[in-house]
């Protein structure tokens, strides 16, 4: 019997019931959800050729990419089902056969209440001009933050916002601004042909899915030198390590000048990690960078870059400056009680200090 769009519904279905974030699904094996971080197999039966195929020919409807299966050794895009979600996958070949791994998504634009994130995000997400970061490790929630803070400026101020994803995620509703979601493949050839098309379509926001290289993170800076708001993501860990690595996407000769755009248009940072919570949840943790003059010397090589993360345990709570550590981040979320005392201690920096604070506290 086919694997029909019904079963694939019922699979997504188990799937947001147990709040997984992925589904595996490779030849000859059982599915498995990524739940926690852990992937656990479904117990039914194992996916054949003709499953796999069936379900390729599902997600590649649309014909859009289905010429380039034969071509090609793995596909990126997205696919929805009405009143269910959204999911981006990739197929992918291994030993001669066929893998498919789908994100899912919620139809629902999250919004900043709704992922319970601190003020800080609100002011920051309505910036008018600079650059703001969300970054993390694969599966950090960087795509849904990012979302909201599309979200919060949606619902608060007239502007055009422009974003260039690779594929589109969230599908974000008209409200106050006027949003121009085009997706790389379909409706720009890649990031930086439709990067600089944005200049030219009156932006107020502009919203890069990832930045790669250096031709997408020169033209983003020179947006925010041009008075645009710019929102993008790395695969990063830290603030330092994100400012590092943008800068080392440059030759050596131009890294003095990058170092002074970026101390100048860096507006934001938002560092994100995924902590398994009390209660089967999943809680996110967060190092909060909001630029100020003393981040500007480090980043412009005048101070040393390592004293960031001194600078922002400074500013928790200032609302001049709002910053906070992953550390301090931790701790507020042990002290509330939504994460053990075994997954802070394995999530902090220095456990002494931690163990340190809870004594003197």
């Amino acid at each position: 019997m086919a694997f029909s769009l019904k079963n694939l519904s019922s699979l997504l279905t188990v799937a947001i019931q147990h709040n997984a974030s992925d589904i595996h699904i490779r030849t000859n094996e059982v599915p498995c959800l990524r739940i926690r971080g852990e992937l656990v197999p479904i117990q039914t039966k194992t996916f054949s050729v003709e499953d796999i195929n069936d379900i390729m020919k599902i997600l590649l409807a649309d014909g859009s990419h289905s010429a380039e299966l034969s071509q090609k050794t793995e596909i990126d895009g997205a696919f929805g089902i009405d009143n269910l979600c959204r999911v981006r996958f990739n197929i992918f070949r291994y030993f001669g056969v066929f893998g498919i791994v789908l994100r899912v998504i919620n139809t629902q634009v999250p919004t900043l209440a709704s992922l319970d994130m601190p003020s800080i995000i609100s002011r920051i997400a309505l910036q008018k001009r600079g650059m703001i970061l969300v970054t993390g490790a694969t599966g950090s929630g960087k795509s849904t933050t990012l979302a909201a803070m599309i979200d919060h400026i949606n619902e608060h101020s007239g502007s055009h916002i422009i974003s260039i994803e690779d594929p589109i995620e969230y599908l974000h509703p008209q409200k106050m601004s006027r949003i121009s979601q085009r997706e790389v493949g379909k409706d720009t050839e890649d990031f930086n042909s439709g990067l600089r098309s944005a200049l030219r379509q009156d932006p107020d926001v502009i919203s890069i899915g990832e930045m790669r290289d250096p031709i997408t993170a020169n033209i983003a800076l020179k947006a925010a030198e041009t008075g645009h708001v710019v929102f993008s993501t790395l695969h990063t860990t830290n603030t330092v390590t994100t400012i590092g690595r943008i800068i080392s996407m440059f030759p050596s000769h131009e890294q003095p000048e990058v170092k002074k755009r970026l101390a100048e248009n860096l507006y934001a940072i938002i560092g994100q990690r995924m902590l398994p919570g009390k209660n089967g949840r999943t809680v996110i943790a967060q190092e909060i960078m909001v630029t100020s003059a003393g981040i500007r010397d480090c980043i412009a090589g005048k101070d040393d870059i390592n004293r960031i993360p001194i600078i922002l345990s400074q500013g928790q709570g200032k609302s001049t400056n709002g910053g906070q550590t992953f550390d301090q981040h931790i701790m507020h979320l042990f002290q509330k009680g939504f994460i053990d005392k075994e997954v802070a201690l394995d999530a902090v920096s220095s456990q002494s200090d931690f163990i340190q604070k809870l004594i003197v506290e």
